[in-house]
């Protein structure tokens, strides 16, 4: 069976009893191109497909539904993802990211919980392997080792799908390399093993602070080649600057329509500016198609 097809009905499990088998009833080539579920309350569940939004199943989503989906996908122990949850998404097995809007517990400026939830967004995590290889050599120095490379696209257009086949082949070439994985979605570790591809040499930390993170596989793993995704704050700069520092080259994404966008951000322009990555590769996403534009960073 089509790979596309079993991450679909991996992520259907997520969905309330009411709504799941009208998902895992959809055609075979429906399921391959599905990206997302969307579940609001008060509204009928829906299937992200490169044409748009559609429309499953006529059962009318409501709370009681949402928190289901939400205690499926924290396995029913809600108290251990909490940080997540206080950043608005949970982790589900697989590495399918499940996106939580309701209303904000704020405590001190932050926001320590959200209940009442009304809408959940359940990403269907995707493994392409082969994606990168096209463009892998534009990615290495003269020797074949890899160049620093940050990864930039609006989100939701593949940014850790194609993260994930870097590492995948990099790894596979036998470059030594460690994960990052503060969220469970590049690997998607399940007792101790990863449950996607990312090669025979690479070692994953994950559910880890950044930055704490980094320092710890610096010292006690000695990659060739770090992965972080989504980096978007001057700490994160700074664990960048961390491995770079010690002759690590990093693979990172991060979200912006093009590279003159996320220049202008003050939070990572000062690790672009430093010469930390060399490429940059923006995903573009055109009616489902993806392709990948590869520029030097100067």
């Amino acid at each position: 069976m089509d790979n596309r097809v079993l991450k679909f009905d991996e992520a259907s499990s997520v969905l309330p009893e009411a709504i799941r088998a009208d998902a895992l009833f959809l055609p075979d080539d429906v399921k391959a191109d599905a990206e997302e579920f969307r579940l609001r309350c008060g509204r009928q569940p829906t299937v992200l497909l490169p044409q748009g939004e559609r429309t499953f199943c006529r059962v009318t989503v409501t709370q009681t539904a949402l928190e289901e989906a939400v205690s499926l996908a924290s396995s029913s122990s809600r108290h251990s993802v909490g940080e997540s949850v206080r950043s608005g998404f949970v982790t589900a097995s697989g590495g399918h990211r499940v996106g939580i809007c309701g209303t904000a517990v704020v405590r001190s400026g932050k926001i320590e919980s959200i209940r009442n939830v009304s809408s959940v967004c359940i990403r269907i995590a995707r493994e392409l392997p082969g994606i990168s290889e096209p463009f892998l050599d534009q990615l290495c120095d003269s020797r074949g080792m890899p160049l620093g490379t940050l990864i930039i696209s609006p989100p939701g257009d593949g940014k850790t799908t194609l993260l994930r086949d870097l590492v995948r082949a990099f790894s596979s070439r036998g470059v030594r390399t460690s994960v990052i994985d503060e969220r469970s979605e590049i690997a998607a570790v399940s007792r101790g093993e990863p449950q996607f591809d990312v090669g025979p040499c690479t070692d994953v930390l994950e559910l880890a602070p950044r930055a704490e993170a980094v320092a710890s596989a610096l010292r006690s793993m000695s990659p060739r080649l770090l992965a972080l995704d989504e980096i978007c704050t001057q700490t994160d700069s700074e664990a960048v600057a961390a491995a770079v520092g010690s002759g690590v080259s990093v693979f990172a994404t991060a979200h912006a329509p093009s590279l003159d966008e996320l220049i202008k951000r003050g939070a990572l322009r000062g690790i672009l500016e430093s010469g930390a990555f060399a490429r940059c590769v923006t995903v573009k996403n055109e009616s489902g198609k993806r392709s990948y534009e590869i520029e030097e960073i100067r």
